[in-house]
């Protein structure tokens, strides 16, 4: 047989086309079998002898498989199983090698399944074709959202640490059928903010299974059986990993880790600010990059994952922060795994070389929301310290002002913050050694309290409007007289009565009933005014009562919110106007320092600077001019009881006059 020898040469042909046909060559059942040729508008045909060099030529040019076979286009040439390699003779005629594509691996039996892997650690994000990028702020993103399978979210909470301007993944959150699954630091699981306890032994919880050993957390999800989920989180890296199809392609930083996936409730100030903070000059570029460099040297190049994400992602990161609270060996430990989780093979060797424990970091260590887990020393020692933001706002202080409430004051500290100090907060106590603070597990504060009933040692004094109480948070005094074990810790705080007021209290005879609340800084009390037609005080003037001229009519202040152990009430003045107004031109005194008027002989004090009350009682009268309303107002102020008398003493000349004018002795004036 001949060989057919095409030649294109301009003007032989005017079709389009060109189709070269052999009769039963192909297939001898078929009349004919062609082929298609590319569009020429020029070509010739000749027919020659068998050249034995040509066709071998043309054989060895052909692919090393099934020599001498010719395949009909569109069909399968060749299937390798355990590199799911697949080489297909094309519509056209054209050999076309395919395998698995970037995100997938081969199963070894012909299978390419989706496994892609992406690694959130610190600040950055490796997404699942290995592109890296760095959160900036501190706030919650979606990490993988997949919308085939409806009510499955993964996000992740990013917050700062010993720095402002570098933030780190904090936590992360599994959403599973309107469930939240919260994966917190020490390991913590909480379902819908409620603990889980976890061990070894997996949990199943809406379909997810949840398991801990020392490494950290894993959650486990299967959907639909073409799907499974596994994220992993040791409190510092999180780890996606997909295997099967996941339908319509995935959303969130972890599909693409420079898109815009912050979640759009996340409104707080720390989320929308991008913070600052003074270079940190014990930082060793150098060997930072020599320590992100160990991901180009043994054992880890016997793994097939690109390590220059992560290199650059510890290099970013260690560069900007301190690499202490087990920070150089993260980036290590986030690669190792992800090999380990496409290959299932384990590299070894890695940790002796450099110190790195397989244990979590901080595990089972539980911080506060403000807190976070870090080294005291270089020998592994560990505590709760507080974060770079919380600091600052209490740069000065060590907690919040004193709260004053219900004659109790109460000062919280934070232990972070006493710690920073190296205070130790077990030897705090107040005035008093046996009042000593006491500890909010869950926030981690102290408080330290006293009441009107248990003082703790408190003390108190006046100044010219308030009375104040205070007391002293301070260390236990192991010295001798030679050496002083401890820093010397004293913390004042205190709460105020207002000692006076300039407000005065306005009485109308018609509608008597008088109750004001004084505003006194932290402590707050009442003092009401009501008047009676008779001694005892039980029969209150209303609005309907008739109080004759010079009748007596009793008068009786009482306070609520004051010990009367401590604090008297003391009435300096009372005064009565034709109008509301206290300062009315036309005053008639009643009590005058705290003592009857010495020219009105109805006027006696029954009651003044004994209790929390005080009384008094006159005539009744009215103004000329034929008013039958008359305003009274009195001035008020508290005195301190402890070692001192706040009854008021009426002088020598006052006194004479006022028994001359009564012929009766007032006991208290």
């Amino acid at each position: 047989m001949g060989v057919v020898v095409l030649r294109l040469e301009k003007g032989s042909f005017t079709s389009q086309n060109t189709v070269l046909c052999f009769n039963a060559f192909y297939d001898p059942s078929d009349a004919g079998d062609c082929l298609l040729l590319p569009p020429s508008s020029d070509a010739s045909l000749s027919i020659v002898q068998q050249d034995t060099s040509r066709g071998s030529e043309i054989s060895n040019s052909l692919p090393n498989f099934n020599a001498g076979v010719v395949y009909e286009p569109d069909t399968v040439v060749s299937f390798e199983t355990a590199t799911c390699t697949i080489r297909t003779c094309n519509k056209t005629a054209v050999l076309v090698t395919t395998t698995c594509r970037p995100m997938e691996t081969c199963d070894g039996n012909g299978v390419s399944m989706l496994k892609p892997i992406c690694t959130v650690t610190g600040s950055s994000v490796i997404d699942f074709k290995g592109h890296v990028d760095f959160i900036k702020d501190q706030c919650e993103y979606s990490l993988l959202k997949l919308p085939s399978i409806l009510g499955f979210q993964v996000l992740g909470n990013f917050l700062e640490r010993r720095r402002k301007d570098v933030s780190f993944l904090d936590s992360v959150m599994l959403i599973v059928d309107g469930s939240r699954i919260h994966l917190k630091q020490g390991s913590r699981v909480l379902l819908n903010n409620s603990p889980l306890n976890l061990d070894s032994s997996p949990q199943v919880v809406h379909g997810v299974e949840i398991s801990k050993d020392q490494t950290g957390v894993t959650a486990k999800a299967v959907f639909f059986n073409f799907l499974n989920v596994s994220i992993f989180f040791d409190s510092y890296t999180t780890q996606i990993h997909l295997e099967g199809s996941t339908g319509s392609p995935p959303t969130g930083l972890c599909e693409d880790s420079s898109s815009e996936a912050r979640l759009p409730g996340c409104s707080s100030i720390s989320c929308e600010t991008q913070y600052n903070d003074t270079d940190d000059r014990s930082i060793n570029c150098t060997k930072t990059t020599e320590c992100c460099n160990l991901l180009k040297e043994v054992p880890f190049t016997s793994c097939d994952i690109d390590p220059e994400p992560y290199i650059t992602a510890c290099t970013d990161t260690l560069s900007r922060y301190p690499a202490v609270d087990g920070l150089k060996c993260q980036f290590l430990e986030a690669y190792a795994r992800a090999c380990s989780l496409k290959s299932n093979t384990t590299l070894e060797g890695w940790r002796s070389k450099t110190e790195c424990s397989p244990k979590a970091f901080c595990q089972d260590r539980t911080c506060s929301d403000h807190e976070f887990c870090g080294e005291v020393s270089q020998y592994g020692d560990t505590r709760c310290f507080c974060r770079a933001n919380f600091a600052c706002r209490y740069r000065n202080t060590l907690g919040d002002p004193a709260i004053c409430s219900h004659n109790t004051a109460s000062a919280s500290l934070a232990i972070c913050l006493l710690e920073n100090e190296g205070i130790d907060y077990s030897l705090l106590h107040l005035n008093d050694p046996t009042c000593r603070g006491q500890v909010d597990e869950q926030n981690h504060t102290v408080t330290f309290s006293f009441s009107a009933s248990d003082l703790c040692g408190t003390k108190i004094t006046t100044n010219n409007n308030q009375v104040i109480y205070q007391n002293t948070i301070m260390t236990q005094n192991f010295s001798s007289d030679d050496i002083i074990r401890h820093d010397q810790v004293m913390i004042d705080f205190s709460c105020y009565h207002a000692k006076s007021e300039i407000r005065d209290m306005s009485f109308r005879i018609k509608d008597n009933s008088v109750y004001q609340v004084i505003s006194s800084g932290p402590w707050n009390y009442n003092v009401s005014m009501r008047a009676y037609i008779n001694e005892g005080c039980t029969q209150a003037v209303e609005s309907t009562t008739k109080v004759r001229l010079n009748e007596k009519v009793w008068m009786k202040l009482d306070t609520k919110g004051l010990d009367e152990n401590l604090v008297a009430l003391v009435t300096d003045s009372c005064w009565a106007t034709d109008q509301p107004s206290a300062s009315a031109s036309l005053k008639y005194y009643l009590i005058i320092d705290g003592c009857p008027n010495p020219t009105d002989p109805t006027v006696r004090v029954e009651r003044n600077g004994v209790g929390t009350s005080s009384g008094f009682s006159f005539n009744m009268f009215e103004f000329t001019g034929g008013s039958d309303e008359i305003y009274l107002h009195c001035k008020l102020h508290l005195c301190v009881k402890q070692g001192n008398s706040c009854i008021p003493v009426v002088s020598m000349v006052t006194g004479l006059i006022d028994r001359l004018l009564t012929s009766m002795m007032i006991p208290d004036c």
